[in-house]
């Protein structure tokens, strides 16, 4: 995928809207009033946990290479394509847990009817709308962003650039003392 969701941990103040938007946005009305009376409740797909001092919402990380999509013997875990999201085929899934015994990261969840596994879909629905994933939306500080691949390397590349450039300035100052 070329978008994923970062977080800035500094800017994150545990307030949990990105899980309650995120249960909201997977409720059946999408109406907070009417979705705390729902059978199912809603569940979130993002999870805040303490790290230290801070707090870290974690989701799904829609791997390149999903082992979760691996493992599934029923073949519910799928992606369409190469661009788009890890999602769970809820009639598919039999709840065997394999998904979330293989998950690197821990957010595979099963669902609070116990049959089939839930996970972040990065709101595929609102990303085909033009919008922005609810948990990005939801979030008071922009601690989470949804951005390119491209906006999470570039920053990088120029830094390690800068770092090597004043290294190599450093030495040569050196050799010619």
């Amino acid at each position: 995928m070329d978008k994923t969701i970062v977080v800035n941990i500094e800017k994150c103040l545990a307030c949990k809207s990105c899980e309650i938007a995120c249960a909201l946005t997977h409720s059946k009305s999408k109406v907070l009033e009417e979705a705390v009376a729902e059978s199912p409740r809603p569940q979130r797909m993002v999870t805040v946990e303490a790290a230290d001092e801070f707090a870290v919402p974690i989701q799904c990380r829609h791997c390149e290479a999903p082992l979760c999509i691996e493992i599934c013997p029923t073949g519910a875990i799928q992606r369409q394509n190469e661009e788009s999201p890890v999602v769970v085929v809820q009639d598919l899934c039999i709840g065997c847990k394999l998904c979330m015994l293989i998950c690197p990261f821990g957010v595979l969840q099963i669902g609070s009817e116990r049959r089939a596994i839930i996970k972040c879909d990065m709101c595929w629905q609102r990303l085909e709308d033009g919008q922005e994933p609810a948990c990005v939306e939801a979030c008071p500080t922009k601690a989470l962003k949804l951005v390119s691949l491209q906006e999470v390397t570039k920053p990088k590349r120029r830094a390690a650039s800068k770092q090597l450039a004043k290294e190599i300035k450093k030495k040569s100052k050196s050799k010619e003392k």
